[in-house]
């Protein structure tokens, strides 16, 4: 009858991670889906427990009052801006308790063990490592805490590989002769090595598809510790992590133009070698605009697309954001939100912060639905954004973000950018928008200078 019960909380855990997934493919139904995400955890939690194994509850309470508590303390105290941050952390957790079970379940059975078990435990402790350590990479990264300039070195690529090569060799030796315990602990240590050499060439551009990416790898060392541990749950959510994770990497690299490969194994951001575009540079000079300026542009159009960036989510303006919005709706205004795909630093970063502050569903654009409105728009206000609005990428060859789909701002009538400085985005290079004739720059900080705008706007 246990064993009866388990499989349903199972089954029924696994439904709900299915139409987790689903209803996270759409800002309207994103909600919905995380809780039964949520709802589908605590119930393979709860099956678990019934686990004829466990014989002694005291430790796992334990472990689960502190997980809680710092699960909690990071949902709550975390601002929105941190979310990249919070989710790598999450990875590195996710892959250092995946490559914990390996080890104990290596040392528990002494290097007794049968070859599909041996297999998945050192797919397991591999990918369990190199996530844990690639995602603190990721975090310090993020977090400024380890430089976002891409760190390359001679032989990189070959050396990182010949690594790899290593570690596999390892676990296909061991799955013959699984009691050789040093080349185990040796295979542990590498993939902890090969986590800080596969990010450390990757620059802060690319940082969101590198989350993801080692989401895909948390996911299948979680698959594995399924099969080391007979535990259908840990399979079929480690799997769709996985699948989930590997696809949307691909996708964010699809939408930045960028080769997947060249993400996993080049250098992002080497801007030295970067030439001015033949129309223009972005070292020219800037026409630097005053609110009252703004509130004039604004008031007199007709139609004004918005651009959400990282600079608005930094400076929590969402609210004041949708406020003024609002004061243009109520003018006549025909207001829209254009949401570039990998805008802010992770998908749906716009998305999440917009709901946030309650700006209706229809009002957000893809690019691709958008970009052929910007010629026939009056206004266009750049809250923050920087490298997916630069034309170098339409018109610069040599430019590290060429060929990277960007939003057709600058073919507005006006173009109004918030933004505190000069200082370039992620990609680490100038944004040639800066000193179009039709730009005007407002510098500080988003939140208040929207503010301001409502407020000259209301006079």
């Amino acid at each position: 009858m246990r064993t009866f019960l388990i499989q349903v909380a199972y089954l029924a855990a696994s439904v709900l991670f299915i139409l987790g997934l689903r209803g996270l493919s759409s800002p309207e139904t994103a909600r919905r889906g995380n809780l039964l995400a949520a709802m589908g955890m605590l119930l393979a939690i709860v099956g678990t427990l019934f686990h004829k194994d466990i014989i002694s509850y005291e430790w796992i309470i334990v472990g689960m009052v502190i997980g809680s508590a710092i699960g909690a303390a990071m949902a709550i105290f975390m601002p929105m801006t941190a979310m990249p941050e919070r989710i790598a952390l999450s990875h590195s957790f996710g892959g250092l308790a995946a490559a914990l079970v390996g080890v104990s379940e290596y040392y528990r059975h002494a290097g007794e063990l049968g070859a599909v078990k041996m297999t998945a435990i050192g797919f397991e402790v591999l990918l369990g490592a190199l996530t844990f350590t690639g995602s603190l990479m990721a975090f310090g990264k993020l977090q400024g805490l380890i430089t976002g300039v891409p760190v390359t070195y001679r032989f990189q690529n070959s050396s990182n590989i010949s690594l790899l090569m290593i570690s596999l060799g390892i676990i296909g030796y061991m799955i013959f002769v699984p009691s050789q315990h040093v080349l185990f602990y040796l295979m542990l240590v590498l993939g902890f090595l090969i986590g800080v050499l596969l990010v450390l060439p990757i620059g802060g551009a690319d940082m969101p598809v590198v989350i993801s990416l080692l989401n895909s790898y948390a996911g299948l060392a979680a698959a594995a510790t399924g099969f080391v541990l007979s535990n259908n749950i840990l399979i079929i959510s480690g799997a769709l992590d996985g699948a989930s994770g590997f696809l949307l990497s691909v996708i964010m690299s699809k939408a930045m133009n960028r080769s997947f490969t060249n993400v996993v194994f080049g250098a992002f951001g080497s801007v030295a070698e970067t030439a001015p575009a033949e129309t223009g540079s972005a070292t020219g000079g800037v026409n630097e605009g005053t609110i009252e300026d703004a509130a004039t542009v604004l008031w007199n159009a007709q139609a004004v697309i918005i651009v959400p960036g990282y600079g608005m989510a930094v400076s929590q303006a969402q609210h004041a954001l949708r406020e003024l919005a609002d004061l243009l709706d109520s003018a006549n205004v025909t207001v829209k939100y254009a949401i570039h795909p990998v805008a802010g630093r992770m998908p749906g970063h716009m998305n999440v912060l917009l709901a946030e502050a309650n700006v209706a569903y229809d009002q957000l654009y893809d690019l691709d639905d958008i970009n052929g409105e910007f010629s026939r728009t009056d206004a266009v206000l750049v809250v923050g954004a920087n490298d997916v609005v630069n034309p170098a990428a339409k018109r610069n060859p040599t430019s590290p973000i060429y060929g990277m789909p960007v939003l057709n701002v600058e073919e507005a009538r006006a173009v109004i950018v918030l933004k505190r400085s000069m200082k370039p985005g992620f990609a680490g290079i100038e944004n040639e928008l800066f000193v179009q004739p039709n730009t005007m720059m407002v510098f500080g900080d988003a939140k208040r200078t929207l503010t301001k705008l409502v407020e000259a706007l209301k006079k």
